[in-house]
């Protein structure tokens, strides 16, 4: 589900159990070395405001940042709160579940709407 778009990126929202945004370029770019250098700096720029954010919002045990591009060889960058009662901690999302999670996160459209108003004044 598309969160945020405006004329460099926009930004997806993983259907997970835990707070997980996808950041994509709109420039057609396979690897970060692709991008010019106003995209690529939105990109990261926009990868520290959600990862502050989530922090602060969600108080999570850790962030994991990751670019694979492996399935979808487009760059994007995956911005996910993890916490050590997930399904799948310590481990990637992608890994061994470890445990049926029940989480009891914040509001999800709360983060939304204070990462939305953070991202239309950059």
């Amino acid at each position: 589900m598309k969160i945020f778009e405006d004329e460099t990126l926009y930004i997806e929202k993983e259907t997970s159990q835990i707070p997980w945004l996808k950041i994509f370029p709109k420039k057609d770019c396979k690897e970060l070395s692709d991008c010019d250098d106003k995209t690529r700096n939105k990109l990261f720029r926009v990868m520290l405001l959600i990862e502050t954010e989530m922090i602060k919002y969600y108080k999570p045990k850790k962030i994991n940042i990751a670019m694979f591009g492996n399935y979808l060889p487009q760059l994007h960058i995956h911005v996910m709160a993890r916490f050590e009662d997930d399904s799948y901690f310590p481990e990637p999302m992608w890994g061994k579940k470890q445990r049926d999670a029940k989480l009891d996160l914040p509001d999800f459209q709360k983060f939304k709407q204070i990462l939305l108003k953070r991202l239309n004044s950059l």
